[in-house]
């Protein structure tokens, strides 16, 4: 991840909380009283977020230092001591809010991946996230879905060539909107292009791009378009993947399966800040 960009995130974020202060803390806190605090795993999941939660308190106060601490990518369950830190009382009061919101969310990421991604099987099949992510948490969100084993789609529009249905819809068709592309790209770039039915993955084949997704198609309907496309391009499944769908959209011999609920509509994963005496 970019630290400069994660810094920039937590700033923000602790701007948010603490724009005048935080005035329990202070008004309970005389002094800087020092503590330990441990995060601590409420539900099973995939740990994803510390490096946030390390910068969360450095901005905060250089004096809070981590003891211990699990790698994200880790396995958790009911009870398993994620990281302790220690450092004055207020400091950490201050910013246990951010820190949790961040460690939940991502952690809930990495989590919900694992998950599709067991669900999937030995299926060679690889599940990636999309561009639909919390704005500005677009870098944190697709770094969770790596910590649950996931791969990244498109980080921004200048990635990769994606031509849409509204492209196609916009521009006239896809031969014409794969010529001008190839017109304006470096030959170095692959070409992605989204079809609803056989005629257009016909013309995709013929236009010659890279990758063909199928979007929102019925399984057989899949199916039957991976044996056309009889790897002359890798093939990509969109649209409809849960747990009860991504074994059998694997099975169809798909090549990728993008998946946009990993980050628009995952649950946090449970975790609690407890201090110690």
């Amino acid at each position: 991840m970019n630290q400069a960009m994660i810094e920039n995130i937590v700033k923000v974020a602790l701007l948010e909380d603490l724009q005048q202060g935080d005035i329990t803390s202070e008004a309970i806190f005389e002094k800087d009283i020092m503590a330990q605090a441990v995060f601590v795993a409420k539900a099973t999941g995939v740990l994803a977020g510390l490096p946030v939660v390390n910068e969360v308190f450095h901005q905060l106060n250089k004096d809070i230092v981590c003891l211990k601490a699990l790698a994200d990518g880790a396995q958790l369950t009911p009870g398993t001591e994620i990281a302790i830190w220690k450092g004055p009382v207020k400091s950490i009061l201050s910013g246990e809010r951010v820190a949790l919101n961040f460690l939940q969310r991502l952690s809930g990421i990495a989590t919900q991946t694992a998950k599709l991604i067991h669900l999937k099987g030995d299926l060679p099949v690889k599940i990636v996230d999309t561009r639909k992510t919390t704005p500005g948490l677009r870098m944190l969100e697709k770094y969770a879905v790596r910590m649950g084993g996931g791969c990244n789609h498109r980080f921004n529009l200048a990635d990769a060539v994606l031509i849409k249905d509204n492209h196609i819809a916009a521009c006239g068709s896809i031969a014409e909107a794969v010529k001008r592309v190839k017109d304006y790209i470096p030959h170095t770039m692959t070409i992605e292009v989204e079809v609803e039915s056989e005629a257009q993955v016909l013309e995709a084949l013929t236009a010659g791009v890279d990758i063909i997704m199928l979007d929102n198609m019925p399984v057989g309907e899949m199916k039957s378009m991976v044996k056309l496309i009889n790897h002359r391009a890798l093939v990509e499944a969109s649209g409809n993947v849960d747990e009860h769908t991504i074994k059998e959209i694997a099975a169809t011999g798909v090549d990728i399966i993008s998946v946009g609920a990993i980050t628009h509509s995952v649950m946090a994963l449970d975790i609690s800040l407890d201090f110690r005496k």
